[in-house]
């Protein structure tokens, strides 16, 4: 009989404030949305950067004729001789956080530039010598070039020591900043969503305030009486967590799987164990956070 009664009073409830528990929804949903999507930009993040990280080198420049012959004061003693190529090739060996040295002489070095830049109007005046030999370092722990910077940088025959994770961390630190903003803007619509969940319950209590006056004067305890309210707001973020869930899942279908990996065949996207780890997340906040909002804005108007 006590659960019909709690049951009947939900209904009545949202039924009466129909407007503003469709708020409630509509801006759990987004806020909630936005939740999932700055989680699974993070991922996304961590990903790309596991994926990149992995493959990046660290490429030793070695000095040729041309550099010895320019202003360039790291190549002010001449062009690389075999005996260095061959000292910097073993010393590399020796260090621990090198996993792998590759040559490339060259010649090597002109034809990949030539079919990668053929286009480019440069590449019918340059010549095998003008180009630079290297090695091309494979790091355990990416994050260790500095090991092969200090090293290396400044010695004789190197002319330049170039870390290509360096031309990816703008685009990371690009893709953090607009995960940062989404945090931003999650955090503007939560407070939203509790302010509206605030006055939902508000507007809820006082219009049922002879209902809930009948009910204290025969004895009933305030977790009773205040169960329909919580429940109300609890199931109207719960609502709007579900929709939020169905944001993802079609953001995820229509945005990353049909457009994104069409077109841009680089990057490992997340998968949908990504998506499916971060729903129940979602569905909890979305119902523990109504719910708790109800239960302390009670204890505050809820006076009989």
């Amino acid at each position: 009989m006590r659960a019909q009664f709690v049951l009947s009073e939900i209904g009545v409830g949202l039924r009466r404030n129909l407007t503003m528990t469709f708020a409630v929804i509509v801006s759990v949903a987004l806020s909630l949305a936005l939740a999932g999507g700055s989680l699974l930009a993070q991922e996304q993040v961590s990903t790309m950067k596991g994926y990149w990280f992995d493959k990046v080198q660290v490429s030793i420049y070695l000095c040729n004729k041309n550099d010895a012959s320019s202003d360039d004061p790291n190549c002010a003693k001449g062009a690389v001789t075999r005996q260095q190529k061959s000292e910097i090739k073993a010393d590399l060996k020796k260090l621990d956080v090198v996993e792998k040295v590759y040559h490339e002489s060259a010649d090597q070095a002109y034809k990949l530039y030539k079919k990668q830049f053929k286009d480019s109007p440069l590449a019918a005046s340059l010549t095998p010598d003008q180009m630079q030999e290297s090695y091309r370092v494979k790091l355990k722990d990416p994050t260790k070039y500095q090991v092969l910077q200090t090293a290396f940088s400044g010695r004789q025959g190197v002319q330049e020591v170039q870390d290509q994770r360096k031309t990816l961390e703008p685009l990371f630190n690009l893709l953090n900043g607009m995960n940062i903003a989404a945090l931003c803007v999650m955090s503007l619509m939560l407070v939203v969503a509790l302010l509206l969940i605030v006055n939902t319950v508000r507007v809820s209590a006082f219009s049922r305030r002879r209902e809930t006056g009948i009910m204290r004067l025969v004895g009933a305890s305030s977790f009773y009486i205040q169960m329909p309210f919580i429940l109300e707001a609890a199931i109207a973020g719960l609502i709007g967590a579900g929709f939020a869930c169905v944001l993802l899942v079609l953001g995820k279908y229509l945005l990353i799987n049909n457009w994104l990996q069409q077109r841009i065949t680089l990057i490992e996207f997340i998968g949908w164990d990504a998506v499916v780890a971060v729903m129940p997340l979602i569905l909890a906040v979305g119902l523990l956070m109504p719910a708790v909002a109800a239960f302390f804005t009670l204890r505050k108007y809820l006076k009989v």
